[in-house]
């Protein structure tokens, strides 16, 4: 057995194997008394058959196998004794000849691999890193505070209908067709015929064309009351009795209001609402600070590690590896979504290590319940109990899928929590229009 490496960059190989017939001599022939012990074939008793009828019936299949085991073991040892950091898994070479498979003939096997780089970078005072203050102004405090109002607000009875506003109506067409007592969100009515329903009041009528009005079909299916496979039959001219008005309006600054908002008697004078609003301000301004400190440190050390990567092999593997999901062109597309994330990975992976961060079976628990909670609040449910968290978690940790995407979310909090504490964070004070131009 021979193998032959031609290191044709930093970072790819080309490594052949040749296996001689002396080679897999004896190992095919302990795989063929193998078979023939265990095989069961009419006319003989069990592991009593011919070797020639053994060599017959399964040779070709044994000498695939014997030879390939040969073959991979041989690989492996390679890449174990060269210490490669292998990327991906070895290709065929585009130049591996044409085998016949025979017993007794040699073979030789060409494959490509590639290997990652080796990092080398520190992490400490030197890396400085922006940190941005986001000022909370009177404007912003007005606009949260007219968001919340607006949240907590209701539809109450109006008389003239406008853009914001909702109709109940009773609809009909000329065939017959109708339906009673449909709401219809005048700002979801098509641009182009709006204008009709702006202005109606209680008991006027208006006829539109709704394929028209209502350009998407699940919504006027809903409102029709019809099928969706059925919309094409219905003669789409129908006429909207206006049944009354709805007007969504505000909630009022009082205490029922705040006891809404945050519980009972916890917030009673508009300056404790104040506070609360600048609470929530900074708690929003922290995130979406925290969030860019993590894409300025990301860049920062991307560009300190300056990753080179065998991209041409990676894109062969990954429509390899893909076994026919991808074509080349589709990996090409969404190659440098890709390689930026693998980058990313590398690079982190170094951090993590650099610094001694471990990702333990808890933080993954953590992480998962932390989803599920912020996916019930989502729903307005706030004060889910405990146990009906720690359920859901449970599940979503049986799903693989979701377990990486946490393990890569605790790997990103870990890293940017501990590089906020290594590297020198240059705090900024900046406005809200500012920060929002940032690049």
């Amino acid at each position: 057995m021979n193998i032959e490496k031609n290191q044709i960059d930093a970072l790819n190989y080309k490594v052949s194997i040749s296996i001689a017939a002396d080679d897999y001599a004896e190992p095919l022939r302990k795989q063929l008394n193998d078979l023939r012990r265990r095989a069961d074939i009419k006319g003989f008793r069990k592991g009593m058959a011919p070797l020639s009828l053994i060599q017959r019936l399964y040779g070709d299949q044994a000498l695939y196998e014997t030879v390939n085991r040969l073959v991979s073991d041989s690989l492996n040892g390679f890449i174990r004794d060269e210490k490669i950091r292998i990327v991906g898994e070895p290709l065929a070479s585009e130049d591996q000849p044409q085998l016949e498979w025979k017993a007794g003939n040699d073979f030789t096997f060409n494959f490509d691999l590639a290997q990652t780089p080796e990092l080398s970078f520190e992490v400490g005072g030197d890396d400085k890193i922006p940190y941005y203050e986001i000022n909370i102004t009177e404007a912003a405090k007005k606009e949260m505070k007219k968001n919340l109002l607006q949240q907590y607000g209701s539809l109450q009875e109006g008389s003239t209908a406008k853009e914001n506003d909702y109709i109940i109506a009773d609809i009909e067409n000329a065939s017959g067709h109708k339906a009673e007592g449909v709401y219809v969100a005048i700002s979801s009515i098509a641009e182009a015929a709006r204008g009709m329903f702006v202005g109606l009041k209680a008991g006027d009528k208006v006829t539109v064309d709704v394929n028209e009005a209502f350009e998407n079909e699940a919504d006027r299916a809903a409102m029709l009351k019809v099928d969706r496979k059925d919309l094409p039959s219905l003669d789409p001219n129908f006429t909207f009795t206006v049944v009354n008005v709805k007007t969504f309006v505000a909630a009022k600054e009082n205490q029922e209001t705040w006891d809404k908002m945050y519980g009972e008697g916890n917030v009673t004078t508009p300056e404790q609402f104040e506070e609360k609003i600048v609470e929530q301000i900074r708690s929003d301004h922290t995130q979406q600070a925290n969030y860019r400190f993590a894409a300025d440190a990301r860049k920062h050390f991307m560009d300190k590690a300056a990753v080179e990567l065998p991209e041409a092999f990676l894109k062969r593997w990954l429509v390899y590896a893909n076994d026919g999901k991808y074509t080349a062109e589709q990996v090409e597309s969404e190659f440098p979504a890709f390689i930026e994330d693998f980058k990313w990975q590398m690079v982190r992976g170094y951090i993590m290590g650099k610094l001694g961060l471990k990702v333990e079976d808890a933080d993954i628990r953590e992480a998962a319940e932390s989803y599920v909670a912020y996916q019930y609040a989502m729903y307005g449910m706030g004060n889910v109990p405990r146990n009906l968290i720690e359920s859901a978690a449970k599940g979503v940790l049986e799903d693989e899928n979701q377990v990486r995407r946490l393990e890569e979310q605790v790997e990103d909090n870990k890293t940017f929590a501990a590089l906020r504490e290594k590297c020198s964070v240059q705090t900024k004070k900046i406005s809200e229009d500012k920060f929002r131009e940032l690049k």
